[in-house]
C-alpha cells in the first residue's frame, strides 16, 4: 500500500480494475482471513475474463498462495518497488487498516517485500515501465546477451537478420539464444526485406512448427518483414523484435504493426501481430554510425512533439525507455489503429509519398519523415525550428508528380484525398482534410 498503484493504473488509460474497490474494507471486521478469503475470489474472477484489463492489486493479495498462482499463471506482474518510509507517509492518517502503526506498517513491509520478489515479472519505478510491462517491451542495456532467457517461449527460434547487421550483432545473438536456434535466415537490406519477393524466399526457407518463434534482429526494414512472415507462416507464430536501430527501438519494432511495400506505396500489405516480447537494448546503438542515428532521431522527434516533451534532449537509455513507452502506451489503447494511434502518423503521410516517388532508393525513410513533419508543422502554424536544428533536413530529389499520385493512395487517404495528422493546441488532430492546393504546396516545398 502506499507504493502509487491506483495513480498509475489510472494514467496508463487501459480498462481498470481495483480490486480494494471490490473488498469493502469493513469487512476487516470479521477478520483478515474473511477479508483475503474474498479478496481470493475478486482476483481469481477478474482474471477470468476474456478482455484484457489493468488489475490494481490490494498490498496484501499476494499474501495469498492462491492468488500467487493465479498470477504466475494469467498476469504479467509488475511490481511498484517503493521504500518503507516513502509508502508510510503516503498512507499514515488514512482509514486503512494496516496503516496505523509504523511499527507493525514496517513488519508487514518486511514480510510481503520478498513475496513481491516471487511474483514480479519485472519491477518498475514509473508509469513508464508499467506501460513497457504491459505492452512486453524490455529495455535493458546488455538485453542481447539474454535473450535465450528473453524470448517467451519454449519452442525453437529462427533468427532472421540482414547481412550487414548479421556481421556486427549476429553471433552475439547466436550464442545468447543457445540450444533454442534452430536456424538462421538473412533478408536484403534496407527496404529491399520489405518486397514480395523476399518476403517469399524467407517463407520457403522456414522450418518451424507452430511452437516457434521468429526473432527479428535489425532494423526497422527487417521487423517489418520478418513480423509480416510470423503473422502469415503457418497462419501466425509467435515472433520476438530485437532492434539495432534507433528509428526500430523507438517506433518500428513497438506495437504489432507489420508490413511490406508494393511499388504504388509503402506499407499497403501487412497485418497487426503483437509481438511476444520486444527486446530492446539501448547498448546496441553504440554501433550504430550518425547517419542512422539521426535516422531515428525522427521518430524521437516526432515522439516529443506529440508527447509535448523535449525526448530529443535525453541520454540514449532514457530517450529509449521514454519514446518507446509513449509509443507503446498508444498502440496499448488502439492496437489496430481505429484512434488514437494514427496520431503516430504525424508527417508520415508526406513522408511515404516521397519514399514511394523515390521507388524507395536514395531517400530514407528517416529524412522523409523529417520533411513529413516539416510539412505537418506548417500546415498546423507551428514552429518548424526544432526539426530544423535536430534533424536538419535535406530536400528530397523526387518527381512532384509520382509523389502526389503516391500521397492519394495513402492507406489514410479518403476517396483519393489524403488526410493528414496536425498538431492543435490542445493535441494532435487526426484525420484532417487540407484544401489540395495547400497540401500541394507544402509537398513541393519538401522536393528539390
Amino acid at each position: 500500500m502506499g507504493a502509487g498503484k491506483t495513480t498509475i493504473a489510472r494514467a496508463l488509460g487501459l480498462p481498470h480494475v481495483e480490486t480494494d474497490e471490490d473488498v469493502p474494507i469493513g469487512l476487516f471486521d470479521d477478520g483478515e482471513a474473511a477479508f483475503r478469503a474474498r479478496e481470493a475470489e475478486v482476483v481469481r474472477n477478474v482474471l477470468d475474463r476474456a478482455v484484457p484489463v489493468v488489475v490494481d492489486l490490494g498490498g496484501g493479495a499476494v499474501t495469498i498462495p492462491e492468488v500467487r498462482a493465479l498470477l504466475k499463471e494469467r498476469a504479467t506482474v509488475v511490481w511498484l518497488d517503493v521504500d518503507v518510509d516513502t509508502a508510510w507517509e503516503r498512507v499514515r492518517g488514512t482509514d486503512r487498516p494496516l496503516a496505523q502503526d509504523y511499527d507493525e506498517f514496517k513488519r508487514l513491509y518486511g514480510e510481503r517485500r520478498p513475496l513481491y520478489e516471487e511474483v514480479a515479472d519485472t519491477t518498475a519505478r514509473d508509469t513508464d515501465d508499467v506501460v513497457l510491462a504491459a505492452a512486453g517491451v524490455h529495455v535493458e542495456r546488455g538485453a542481447l546477451g539474454r535473450l535465450e532467457e528473453l524470448v517467451p517461449g519454449d519452442g525453437a527460434v529462427a533468427l532472421v537478420s540482414d547481412p550487414q547487421v548479421a556481421g556486427i550483432h549476429g553471433m552475439d545473438a547466436q550464442l545468447a539464444l543457445g540450444t533454442r536456434l534452430a536456424e538462421t535466415h538473412e533478408l536484403p537490406p534496407g527496404e529491399e526485406a520489405k518486397t514480395l519477393p523476399a518476403l517469399d524466399q524467407l517463407w520457403q526457407e522456414l522450418r518451424l512448427d507452430r511452437r516457434g518463434t521468429i526473432v527479428a534482429l535489425g532494423g526497422g526494414c527487417t521487423t517489418d518483414a520478418a513480423g509480416f512472415a510470423a503473422a502469415t507462416y503457418l497462419r501466425g507464430i509467435e515472433w520476438t523484435p530485437v532492434p539495432t536501430s534507433l528509428v526500430a527501438q523507438v517506433d518500428a519494432a513497438i506495437g504489432g504493426k507489420t508490413a511490406i511495400d508494393l511499388p504504388q506505396g509503402k506499407n499497403l500489405v501487412g497485418a497487426f501481430h503483437w509481438p511476444a516480447r520486444t527486446v530492446v537494448d539501448p547498448a546496441l546503438l553504440e554501433t550504430l554510425p550518425e547517419p542512422q542515428r539521426l535516422e531515428g532521431m525522427a521518430e524521437v522527434v516526432k515522439a516529443g512533439l506529440l508527447a509535448g516533451e523535449p525526448f530529443w534532449e535525453l541520454p540514449d537509455d532514457e530517450l529509449v525507455r521514454r519514446s518507446s513507452a509513449f509509443k507503446a502506451a498508444i498502440c496499448l489503447r488502439d492496437p489496430h489503429e481505429h484512434g488514437e494511434r494514427a496520431a503516430l502518423n504525424l508527417g508520415h503521410t508526406f513522408a511515404h509519398a516521397l519514399e514511394a516517388a523515390a521507388g524507395y532508393e536514395g531517400l530514407t525513410h528517416g529524412r522523409a519523415v523529417a520533411l513529413g513533419l516539416l510539412a505537418a508543422l506548417r500546415l498546423s502554424g507551428r514552429d518548424t525550428s526544432v526539426v530544423e536544428e535536430v534533424l536538419r533536413p535535406e530536400l528530397a530529389g523526387v518527381d512532384r508528380e509520382r509523389a502526389w499520385e503516391a500521397m492519394k493512395r495513402d492507406k489514410k487517404a479518403r476517396g483519393g484525398e489524403p488526410r493528414f495528422v496536425l498538431l492543435g493546441d490542445d493535441g494532435p488532430r487526426l484525420g484532417v482534410a487540407v484544401p489540395e492546393e495547400d497540401a500541394r504546396r507544402e509537398l513541393d516545398r519538401l522536393i528539390a
